[in-house]
């Protein structure tokens, strides 16, 4: 347990990306073009999924579902960034630094549950064609969708009601939003409750959904290998959306999963899959004629 000085802490400040300063210009760019890259392939993604109906099928339901979590999910941490970038102010009161937390945590572990469901749903797919749709009905679907949001947000909620209710020895963040290891380091007192929530909190979030997404691709994998011809592979494996510590290592670590990562995850795993291409034509086409 850490020990210190307390005093009131009524509201943080950023140190963002001081160290870069002559840089901090050129960063504003590139983050802000990555957010609008962002926003326009997930924005699109749930746009066809909508209106093509060759595409209402539980894969691409998920793929809308983890598109509009990821929208969120920048949503919450790249805005007050950029402004942090163009010499905005950089400071957050408590409130608004524990619902940043709640709302980044809830949208980062919905999305790795999500990406566990996405490997379920590929696994059925491919390893129980003949049931599939008696297993993925729309009820399914919609029932763990809901499910991994409750989830996600449930213990976003318990470790940051958790974290906020410490006591505060400095107000300086040395990070560019209210991640939790940075906000902890700031308090005078950290109970072991806290570590033990913040493991239980990361093995259900990332250890769980690595591990089950690693066995069904196993068996996928295995499956995949049992078919006798390779056109039948290649058919099969079509199935699947496919894809062609200091301070400073710590932001960059950050920014690869919060800025990085939600502009990824569009283009693999759905802009680059042949579905999503026919339905974005023929979208493209009907708008042309119109």
């Amino acid at each position: 347990m850490k020990t210190a000085n307390c005093k009131e802490i009524k509201e943080f400040v950023f140190q963002g990306f001081s160290n870069f300063q002559e840089h901090q210009l050129t960063l504003f760019m590139v983050f802000l073009a990555l957010y609008i890259l962002t926003l326009a392939g997930n924005i699109i993604i749930v746009t066809i999924i909508r209106i093509d109906h060759h595409l209402h099928i539980p894969m691409y339901f998920f793929l809308s579902v983890l598109s509009t979590s990821e929208t969120f999910y920048s949503l919450v941490i790249i805005p007050r960034m950029l402004s942090g970038l163009v010499g905005l102010s950089q400071s957050i009161s408590l409130e608004c630094c524990g619902t940043q937390l709640f709302f980044f945590l809830g949208f980062a572990i919905t999305n790795c549950l999500l990406l566990a469901v996405m490997g379920y749903d590929c696994y059925v797919a491919i390893c129980n064609p003949l049931r599939y749709s008696i297993i993925m009905n729309w009820r399914v679907c919609i029932m763990l969708a809901s499910s991994v949001c409750a989830t996600g947000f449930l213990l976003s909620l318990l470790q940051a009601v958790v974290i906020f209710r410490l006591p505060f020895c400095s107000s300086l963040i040395e990070h560019f939003f209210c991640d939790v290891r940075p906000v902890l380091d700031l308090a005078c007192a950290i109970p072991i409750i806290n570590d033990i929530l913040t493991l239980i909190i990361s093995l259900l979030a990332i250890t769980a959904p690595s591990t089950f997404l690693f066995i069904s691709y196993i068996l996928i994998i295995s499956t995949i290998f049992k078919i006798a011809s390779a056109e039948g592979r290649k058919k099969t494996f079509a199935t699947c959306p496919k894809s062609k510590n200091t301070k400073d290592q710590d932001q960059l670590i950050s920014v690869t999963y919060t800025v990085i990562t939600p502009l990824l995850n569009p283009v693999v795993y759905s802009l680059r899959n042949e579905e999503v291409q026919d339905a974005l034509c023929r979208v493209v086409g009907r708008k042309s004629l119109s």
